[in-house]
C-alpha cells in the first residue's frame, strides 16, 4: 500500500483513475456504446442473419408470400369455394321456404340441386306465413217494440284491426281472441259444420260468447234472439312485379243461425236478464 501511495504521490498527487471518479452517476449506469462492426471487404458474402439485424423481414406471409401463379390459383380456389357455399345456402333456403314466385319458376332446378344428397323433411317457417286474409262477420236477429229485424253484417276483424293499428302496445285480446277462437272452431268442425267431438261444442260456445260480447257494445233497439257468423277469406294479392295471377275475391263460409241462451250473454247482460225474468215471474204471480 505504501508503494502505491508513493507512486501516486510521485505522479504529482493525481488519482490513478480520474475519469472513473469524475463520471456522474447517470453516466456510470449507462452502458458503453458498442461500436458498429467494420464493413466487410468487397467481394465477400454477407453473413447469415444480416438481413434480420438491419431491419424487418421483407418476406411476405400467407398468399402474399406465394409466387404470382400460386396466388392466382389460391384466389380462384377461394372464389370457387365461396360461390359453392352461397349457392348451397340459397338452394336450401328456397327448398324449405313456403311456395313463392321464385320457387314456382325455378322449383325443378332447386329440386335437382337438393335431391337426393341433401333431402330435408323439416320446415324453416313453422307455421307457414299467412297467405290469406280471414275476416269474421256477425249479424243478429233482434226483437224490439217495432217487430223483428236483422242487422247488417258487422266486421269483427276490422274492429280488432282498428284497435291494433297505430297502437304501440296493442291489447292481447284485440290481437288474438277472435282469431284464435275462429281457428279453434274451424279446426274442431268438419265441412258441414258438425263438431268432431267435445272440443267442437266447446269452440262453438266460445265463439258465440265472443260474438255476443261484441254485439252487447251496440244498441240495436231490442233483444238479440239469434246470431249468425260467417268468414270472408281472400288471398293476399301478389306484388306488382310478379306475373302471378291470383283472385282476391272473398269466399264466404256462412254458419247456421244460433239461438242465444243466457250462457252466451256477458256477465252484465246475464244479470239484467235474470232480473227481468224474475220481475216477470213475480208480476205473473201478482196477477194471479
Amino acid at each position: 500500500m505504501d508503494s502505491d501511495h508513493g507512486r501516486s504521490s510521485a505522479d504529482g498527487g493525481k488519482d490513478a483513475w480520474p475519469q472513473a471518479l469524475n463520471r456522474s452517476a447517470e453516466a456510470q449506469d449507462a452502458p458503453e456504446a458498442i461500436p458498429p462492426p467494420p464493413p466487410a471487404p468487397p467481394g465477400t458474402a454477407e453473413p447469415y442473419g444480416a438481413l434480420a439485424s438491419t431491419g424487418p423481414s421483407v418476406a411476405g406471409r400467407g398468399i402474399a408470400g406465394l409466387s404470382f401463379p400460386y396466388q392466382v390459383a389460391a384466389a380462384l380456389a377461394l372464389s370457387l369455394i365461396g360461390l359453392l357455399a352461397c349457392t348451397q345456402v340459397t338452394m336450401v333456403f328456397l327448398h324449405v321456404a313456403p311456395s313463392n314466385t321464385v320457387t314456382k319458376q325455378h322449383g325443378k332446378t332447386v329440386d335437382r340441386w337438393i335431391y337426393p344428397e341433401f333431402e330435408q323433411n323439416w320446415k324453416l317457417f313453422a307455421p307457414n306465413p299467412l297467405q290469406q286474409n280471414i275476416a269474421v262477420h256477425v249479424r243478429a236477429d233482434v226483437a224490439g217494440e217495432g217487430g223483428r229485424h236483422t242487422t247488417r253484417w258487422m266486421n269483427l276483424t276490422h274492429e280488432d284491426g282498428e284497435g291494433v293499428r297505430g297502437n304501440f302496445f296493442p291489447s292481447h285480446v284485440d290481437q288474438n281472441e277472435l282469431r284464435r277462437g275462429w281457428d279453434f272452431y274451424v279446426n274442431s268442425h268438419d265441412g258441414d259444420n258438425r263438431p268432431n267431438g267435445l272440443r267442437g261444442e266447446l269452440s262453438e260456445r266460445y265463439v258465440r260468447r265472443i260474438a255476443m260480447l261484441r254485439l252487447s257494445e251496440h244498441d240495436y233497439g231490442g233483444t238479440i234472439e239469434r246470431i249468425q257468423l260467417r268468414s270472408a277469406t281472400s288471398s293476399v294479392a301478389p306484388p306488382p312485379w310478379s306475373a302471378e295471377k291470383i283472385s282476391t275475391r272473398p269466399v264466404h263460409h256462412v254458419l247456421p243461425w244460433w239461438t242465444v241462451t243466457p250462457d252466451d250473454l256477458p256477465e252484465s247482460a246475464r244479470g239484467q236478464s235474470r232480473d227481468a225474468n224474475g220481475n216477470a215471474a213475480r208480476g205473473g204471480e201478482a196477477d194471479q
